[in-house]
């Protein structure tokens, strides 16, 4: 299991972390967090008294943490007790701590805005505007990401409509048409653009979100066309749904003579952006002439 390890602040107190490849989750040391949530010299024998007050936390704590190499205090790499966000987040709801507060008051909030979206989900829209908002994207861009949820939404439904199973089949299938038009899978792409728990679709260019809307939705139309059965057939109209748009990538790269996929992420396509903005502010006569 890949692992790549750094250390986190919080408060200036060091937390150890983990990041897991395969399982695309960060995992943070148990220990760490409890001696900076609950101000614990002796974080250890905390864990104990928190495992017999809180008797659920104790019975599932086989699946709540996990033994993952870290850092010890000599430096070596040792295996430790960590935990992944769902789990850390668990673990806090145990810690009757004042710095815990903000974690309890926000998982409540999370919790009733997931209820009020059950009830209306145009709330859940109206959320993501405002997400993506405060992440410094521009109205035209999160138009069109909405427009590639509305997409991707459209091709799960088909696929769910021919039999095909959530979650891994969901995974492996939206591989294929990602290898086919961009050539590589989902995990190859991310690395490419630095990307770990981060969303892709949010780190694409116009261009590609383009391209990957019309790789999602060809497949969609084929599937509708030719009613594939199953997992294994509806795999290969996702190859050709995907080799569609992999044709107008290499159409546009031969024509332009770069690349439609890079490197670039969110925040250097946000930092063009505001750069692009800044020439033009700084340059309104030579603007004004074109």
């Amino acid at each position: 299991m890949d692992r790549n390890n750094s250390i986190q602040l919080f408060e200036d107190r060091k937390i150890r972390t983990a990041w897991d490849e395969e399982q695309e989750e960060w995992y943070f040391s148990v220990q760490d967090v409890i001696a900076v949530l609950a101000k614990s010299s002796d974080p250890k024998q905390y864990i104990k008294k928190m495992r017999a007050r809180d008797p659920e936390l104790s019975a599932n704590r086989g699946t709540i943490c996990t033994l993952v190499q870290m850092p010890a205090a000599d430096d070596k790499m040792r295996k430790i007790q960590a935990a992944n966000t769902e789990g850390l987040l668990r673990i806090i709801q145990s810690i009757p701590s004042p710095k815990a507060e903000p974690f309890k008051r926000w998982l409540a909030q999370v919790g009733r805005e997931r209820i009020e979206e059950t009830i209306d989900p145009e709330q859940a829209i109206d959320r993501a505007l405002e997400t993506y908002h405060k992440k410094g994207y521009d109205t035209d861009w999160i138009h069109q990401q909405l427009l590639s949820i509305r997409v991707r939404n459209e091709l799960t439904a088909e696929w769910q409509e021919r039999g095909v199973q959530q979650d891994k089949e969901y995974v492996i299938l939206t591989d294929e048409i990602t290898k086919a038009w961009s050539g590589m899978t989902t995990r190859q792409y991310k690395k490419l653009k630095g990307l770990k728990k981060e969303n892709l679709r949010d780190n694409m260019s116009t261009i590609e979100i383009v391209l990957n809307m019309l790789a999602e939705a060809t497949k969609t139309e084929l599937s509708k066309a030719h009613q594939p059965e199953g997992f294994s057939e509806s795999q290969k109209i996702a190859r050709r749904g995907g080799s569609y748009a992999g044709q107008v990538r290499q159409d546009i790269e031969n024509d332009t003579g770069y690349p439609v996929v890079t490197s670039q992420n969110a925040a250097q396509l946000n930092a063009v952006v505001v750069d692009t903005i800044e020439n033009v502010a700084k340059n309104p006569d030579n603007n004004a002439d074109n």
